[in-house]
Parts: structure tokens; sequence; C-alpha cells
């Protein structure tokens, strides 16, 4: 309806002034024949050929078009040049009056078919169109022929239509079930992996914190090495769970590392050092105290230590450590300074491999016997023990003072060869260290120390310089709180108070005399009386007569 109406509009302003007005009968040459469509070279309304069309210019390069596919027949149509006589304007609207509408046929409206040539409508617009010059019979003929196999193919083209979407449909279905297929695939093979990690988080240990983990995977120990050493024989995580008796979980939380946690295996306090400060000493828990409690008994107890260690050794105590420094003409006290916290993880780790443990087993001891120091923070509402440092032997734990025998076996070796090179004599009782000489070595003190310094950085610990002495004859001379200038003795200090206790404590009584607030004292007194008694048994008898004397000490 829109194309008709622009028509007639255009129609009822009339033709162009330079458009001259066909005429509105044709003879009968110029009629196509009966049932035949229009030839392409004959112009309806002349009767004459239409013109050649301009010669292309020799420089313009010709136009190479691609092939036209064979288009099928046009069908019998039935056309001829009458259906196609130009009509004036007034002629026009005067057919288009006496048109009646017949909806049954009406293709107006629509975009994707060409109005049939049989429609009253459509012929009457033809020739209207062919009248005034806008398309030719050729052309119309061409799109009624079109038209025509529009409808030809149009049930071809509906049954594509569907076979297209029944295969989209099709294809959508099948990648849906696809889809299905590999989230069922994927959620079983979550589950799996799900139940094969609850699996190995219950018989295995493959990761305890950043840092620490990089010989869980290696189980391979030397069990010669071992068996020698009448050591148990662990070589994965979970023999080292086995032989503690505790669930692999359970030794999992134990040992592993974190830089801030919420929970601490140890209780920390501080104590006051003698040269001022504070020291932070750490006592494990119960379970963990278990643990190192059989570390210490089944493996570090039965590694044989170098002969200059004194200090937490079995049979050996402070006496046996200042005894082989009695009556010397020079003796030198050096110190290590930190000496617990410089032995870090790694070396613990160490000292497990070396004694023929499987990397997996020397990391989870080694987690076991060594802690980070920490603070307590609060974040975000959360208590939390947030590391300081790097793990090292903590003070407290039963297991550091054999480690730190056992770590400092090289220590010990370089240096009681340097003292037996130049003639001296060397115990070492924790991280204090003892060298005594006659009048022969004294000259090589300087160079005992320098090389000392140098043996000891070597050794990855570091000489407290402070705390270096060198004690001659015509001074009192003490090693580890003894005096060995003649023959071991008890400071004369002590021995002292300890005399003005009692006696005092004769008349006012023992309580009395608890000036420091020891919560203990009269124990603290007996300690005091027996290691007097260690170090001198004669002034350490008659010390204890006059403290059993007393009424309060029985």
């Amino acid at each position: 309806m829109g194309l008709l109406s622009a028509i007639l509009r255009w129609l009822s302003k009339g033709p162009p002034q330079n458009s001259p007005s066909p005429s509105a009968t044709r003879t009968s040459s110029d009629r196509a024949p009966t049932g035949q469509p229009y030839s392409t070279t004959f112009s309806v309304g002349t009767g004459q050929r239409p013109a050649q069309q301009p010669v292309r210019p020799s420089n313009t390069p010709p136009t190479i078009s691609a092939p036209t596919p064979k288009r099928p027949a046009a069908g019998k149509l039935n056309l001829d040049a009458g259906q196609f006589t130009p009509l004036s304007p007034e002629e026009v609207k005067r057919r288009a009056a006496g048109l009646s509408w017949n909806w049954s046929t009406v293709n107006f409206d629509r975009r994707d078919q060409i109005p049939s040539v049989a429609e009253p409508r459509t012929a009457l617009i033809d020739r209207a169109l062919v009248a005034q010059g806008l398309l030719t019979p050729e052309q119309l003929v061409e799109i009624h022929e079109v038209g025509a196999q529009m409808i030809a193919l149009r049930p071809a083209l509906a049954t594509i239509h569907t076979i297209a979407n029944d295969t989209v449909a099709a294809d959508a279905a099948e990648r849906r079930a696809r889809k299905e297929q590999k989230k069922a695939e994927s959620a079983r093979r979550r589950e799996e992996r799900a139940a094969a990690v609850a699996q190995r988080n219950a018989t295995d240990i493959v990761f305890l914190g950043r840092g620490v983990s990089g010989g869980l995977a290696d189980r391979r120990a030397n069990i010669e090495r071992l068996q020698s050493l009448g050591l148990p024989l662990l070589a994965s995580p979970a023999d080292v769970a086995q032989a503690l008796g505790l669930a692999i979980p359970r030794l999992r939380w134990l040992a592993f590392h974190s830089e801030a946690s919420a929970v601490t295996h140890y209780v920390r306090f501080q104590i006051p050092k003698k040269s001022g400060g504070t020291r932070e000493l750490a006592a494990p828990h119960r379970d963990l105290a278990r643990c190192q409690d059989w570390i210490r008994l089944n493996i570090l107890d039965r590694v044989p230590l170098h002969d200059a260690a004194h200090g937490f050794v079995a049979k050996r105590n402070t006496l046996t450590n200042a005894s082989p420094h009695l009556h010397r003409a020079v003796v030198v006290n050096a110190d290590l300074k930190d000496f617990f916290p410089s032995i870090t993880f790694p070396r613990v780790k160490g000292v497990f491999q070396q004694l023929g443990y499987s990397p997996a087993a020397a990391t989870v001891l080694a987690l076991l016997c060594t802690e980070c120091p920490r603070t307590a923070v609060k974040y975000e509402d959360r208590a939390l023990w947030v590391a300081t440092g790097p793990r090292g032997l903590p003070q407290g734990a039963c297991t550091s003072p054999a480690l730190s025998n056992l770590v400092a076996r090289g220590l010990d070796g370089r240096i009681a060869g340097l003292a037996r090179k130049l003639g001296w004599t060397y115990t070492r009782y924790a991280d204090d260290l003892t060298f005594s000489t006659d009048a022969d070595g004294a000259p090589k003190t300087a160079w005992l120390l320098a090389r000392l310094r140098h043996i000891v950085g070597e050794e990855n610990f570091t000489v407290n310089e402070k705390k270096t002495r060198v004690q001659r004859p015509n001074s009192q001379q003490s090693v580890t709180g003894i005096v060995v200038n003649q023959h071991p003795n008890v400071p004369r200090e002590t021995v002292r108070r300890l005399r003005a206790i009692l006696h005092r404590a004769k008349i006012e009584g023992l309580a009395a005399q608890n000036r420091e607030g020891h919560p203990h004292f009269a124990g603290w007194v007996r300690g005091m009386i027996a290691y007097i008694q260690m170090v001198n048994p004669e002034r350490g008898r008659e010390l204890l007569a006059d403290f059993e004397a007393l009424p309060q000490a029985h």
C-alpha cells in the first residue's frame, strides 16, 4: 500500500515537463508473442531497439565480473506488451478507483515476496512505472520471473530452514549434553581428588609451611649409618608419627611452621640476666614436650660427642669442665653470642641428616625441636603470635642442649686441634669456651684469640668480645663459676654469704633470712650447700651440718 500511494501521489502532479508522454495505444507489432517473456532487446512504446551503451574509454580497465550462475527457467508467465502498455496519469487514477481490494491476494506489505503480475493493482502499477520511465518492460519481466522463482523455491527454502533449525537444535542439545557430561566428569574428578587428598593427609605429610618443606618428598635414609649408631630407623613422616605414637594430623599440627599463628606450642616468659636485660625462656606444651623427650632419649643421647664438651652431658658437669685448668699460668674465658638462637632450623636439620635420616624425617624432627622467637599482636580482633626471627633452638626445650653439642662438634674439633698445636687445653660448657696453658704457651695468647675468632666465624658462631677474659695466677682464675687457682673451690663471696645466712638463722630463723623472696628458700639453701659440697667436699660437709642443726630445716 505504501508503494501504490507514493506512485499515485506522484502521478497526481503530472509527468515532468521535458518527458514526452508515451502513446496510450500500441500496434500489434509492438506486442510480444503471447505466452512468451519480453526479449531483453525490445523497447516497448517505440518499437525500436534500445540505444547502444557508450563506449568505455581505452584507459579504463576492463571490469572483470564473476561468472553468473545458471538461473532456473522462468516458467510460463504469458507476459505480452499489452500488459505493460503505458497509461496517462488520469487513466491510472480512473482505473485505480475502479479496483476492488482482494484480501486473499494482497502482497504489498510483505517484504520477502514480489507481488504477482496477476494482481490488478500490480499490473496497474507496472504500467504506471513504464509510463513514467522508471522501469522498462524488460526489467519488469525479469522482476516477475524472479518472483515466480522465489515462489517456486519457497517450499524448498522452508524445508531447508526447518532442517537447519533442527540441526542447530540438535547441535545445541549435543553441546548441552557434552557440557553436562564434562560437569559430571569434573565433579567426579573433584570428588576423587578430595578423597585422595584426604587419604594423603591421613597417611602422609607433604607440606609443613613455607620455606621448610623442601625435603619432605625425599624418603631416602642411610640405613647402614643409623644401624651403626643404634638409632631408630625413620624414613618417612609416617615412620616418625608411628615412633612418637601420634596420628599424622596431630604430628602435622605440632610441626607446622607459620610466620603468624593463632596458637603457640610454647609457654613464654622472661627472666633477668646477670649482665643486665632479660632472657626469654620457652617451655613446650605437654604433647610437644613428650615428642622432644622421645627424640632426646632415643636419638640425641645415643650419639657420641667431642671430649671437650662438658655441658649437658651425662657424668659431666661444671667441675669436670674446670678441673683440666687447675694451677695454670694463663686461663682464657670466651663466650659465644646468642648460642641457642644462632643454631637455626637448617643446621638442626643437617644434624639429623648427618646421622643418617632421610630429608623428610630430618625435616619433621628439626621442626619439632626448633621454634621462632615470637611476639603477641592483635590484628582485626584476632590474637596472633608473629615470628620476629628465624626458627632456632628454644631455651627451655629438653632437646636444645644435646642438639647444640652436636652442632658444635665441628667447632670443638677445630678448636681442640688448634689448642693442641699451641700447647693449650680446651674445654666447652654450652656457650662458655675455656683455654689454659703453662708458662711456655703464655706468649701465644694473642695468636690463640685471633685464630679463635676466625674459626668461630667460619662455624657460623660469633664471639662475644665483652665476655672474653685473660686470667693470670695473681688474680682469681674462675671457670664456669669454680675457682681453679690451686684446687677446685667455690668463690669466697658465695661461702661467706651462706655462712652468714646459717649463723643468723640460729637466732632469727631461716625464713627471716629470705631477703630476696625465693619461693622455696630452704630448698635453695640446701641446693647451694650441695653444690659447694660437690666442688669442695670438706667445706660442704661443714655447711651441711650447720644447716641440719636448724629446726626449720627438718
